[in-house]
């Protein structure tokens, strides 16, 4: 049976002269007296309380919430629906939190393994109804998906025979269904007709994706750009993302095409390194500086909260361009660790953004398991002591980055400096110099205009997407150790 914490010695003892846990966090009291027989809320509760960003906004996590231990304990039993008791602990405006029941699935998908067929697509409603369509962004390499009759911008429209709508797409894309046959249709004119084609895709166990889809150097017209299609920020890639920029600097790259369009985010460290590849390896400079919550602020020494930029991955010393430009495609699927990057390199680089708006995720996350002694902190070499009886994993936003001049305001995402939205009439080859979003990047590098993707036909207003609907999401989380004070 899980035990509570006493709330009348815990928690007003908090963050007083109270036993350390294994990460130097004041805990509450080990030795609680008080139990009942509902741990997943218990924990949701103070795991949320300690760490959430928006703590001291949310009425049920107030410190104050409860007299008595009586109290806490009417209030968790009071939902037994254990989703819908954590969303009452939530901040309206958070967009972003989630969870799994399993935390061992949790752990994997943030390392990029899931379940996947390699199919990447966006999903836009049809005017005036509620049938969707679906177009292929990208086709995730060695996966059942590249082993298809089925490429980038094609459309789908059906699913098993079914038309596509608001109503059953997740169910039908993103449900329990490992295998599924699209229904492609044909585009022409500004019009979509379904045609006989179809393609049957399998999901795979374990999948792991690989974020660098395509990383070559161009030679336009005497310069050589080098161009990474990066699709989500893994760290267990940073030695192949290193490796292809040992090749860029190999082959003379002077300019640089970095294509996040798709990019949902990740791990924030990944995200340094990446900047450092870009910028430099000046490890004086500061990248990027953390923002908690006041009770974790003032626990966190100044090596905790600020990140500089690095010279090595940890292992192999880090290829950099040390450039002073670099040319950015993004679009509104562009988030978190994305605008992480873009925004801790604005104060040393000048970012030239080209696309749309980004979706505006500036928070990151920790992961977080029924490990009272670690905080609620997960660790590998702690699967032993995690509660046998609750299996939920939580990932809370838990912070703000802010970069070297302070700046983190932009919850409504990174406006272009040139806007350019993606055309479904012509998406193009991804790396292909014609693609329209490349081609404008290579027109401001050469000052050649060639008017490729000045108008757009077909704008892809996905408002949603394979990326998005998938246990990983939008997030970007912390992945360096927590050393506390």
């Amino acid at each position: 049976m899980k035990k509570y914490f006493s709330l009348l010695t815990g928690l007003t003892l908090l963050f007083l002269a109270c036993s350390e846990d294994d990460n130097g966090i004041d805990n509450p009291n080990p030795n609680p007296p008080v139990s009942a027989d509902f741990p997943v809320q218990d924990f949701m509760w103070q795991a949320m309380n300690l760490w959430y960003f928006w703590q001291a906004e949310v009425p049920n996590l107030a410190d104050d919430r409860f007299s008595t231990d009586a109290e806490f304990v009417e209030f968790i039993q009071s939902q037994s629906d254990e989703e819908a008791f954590l969303r009452s602990l939530l901040f309206t405006e958070d967009r972003f939190t989630f969870w799994n029941e399993n935390y061992k699935e949790l752990v994997s998908n943030l390392s990029g393994v899931s379940k996947s067929n390699g199919l990447e697509f966006g999903l836009v409603q049809f005017s005036g109804s509620n049938d969707i369509f679906g177009y292929v962004q990208y086709i995730q390499l060695n996966s059942d998906a590249a082993s298809k009759d089925i490429s980038r911008g094609e459309i789908f429209t059906r699913v098993d025979g079914q038309q596509l709508n608001l109503d059953n797409y997740i169910g039908l894309l993103f449900g329990d269904n490992d295998t599924y046959t699209l229904g492609m249709a044909d585009i022409a004119n500004g019009q979509i007709t379904d045609n006989t084609k179809e393609v049957t895709l399998t999901k795979v166990e374990g999948f792991e994706e690989d974020p660098i889809l395509v990383a070559e150097t161009l030679d336009v017209g005497g310069t050589k750009v080098a161009y990474l299609m990066y699709n989500r920020f893994l760290s267990s890639f940073n030695e192949e993302l290193n490796a292809a920029f040992a090749q860029f600097v190999a082959e003379g790259a002077t300019e640089l095409v970095l294509d996040m369009r798709y990019n949902p985010g990740g791990s924030v460290n990944t995200s340094r390194l990446l900047a450092s590849m870009v910028y430099g390896t000046n490890t004086d400079e500061l990248y990027i500086r953390q923002r908690w919550n006041s009770k974790i602020q003032g626990q966190l020494s100044a090596e905790q909260l600020e990140d500089y930029f690095a010279d090595t991955t940890g292992s192999t010393p880090i290829s950099s361009l040390n450039l002073n430009r670099v040319f950015v495609l993004a679009t509104n699927s562009s988030a978190s660790a994305s605008e992480l990057v873009m925004n801790g390199l604005a104060p040393y680089v000048n970012v030239i953004h080209i696309g749309e708006t980004t979706r505006g995720k500036n928070e990151f996350s920790i992961t977080l398991v029924d490990d009272p002694g670690n905080s609620f902190i997960y660790s590998s070499t702690r699967e032993n002591v995690i509660n046998s009886d609750n299996s939920w994993g939580l990932q809370p936003l838990v912070g703000r980055n802010e970069n070297a001049n302070g700046f983190f305001d932009y919850t409504d995402g990174l406006a272009p400096d040139i806007e350019l939205e993606e055309d479904l009439s012509d998406l193009g080859v991804l790396g292909d110099p014609n693609e329209p979003l490349l081609a404008r990047a290579l027109e401001e590098i050469t000052g050649v205009s060639t008017k490729k993707g000045s108008v757009v036909l077909m704008p892809a207003k996905a408002f949603t997407g394979s990326a998005l609907e998938t246990p990983l999401k939008d997030i970007m989380y912390l992945d360096k150790p927590l050393n506390l004070k």
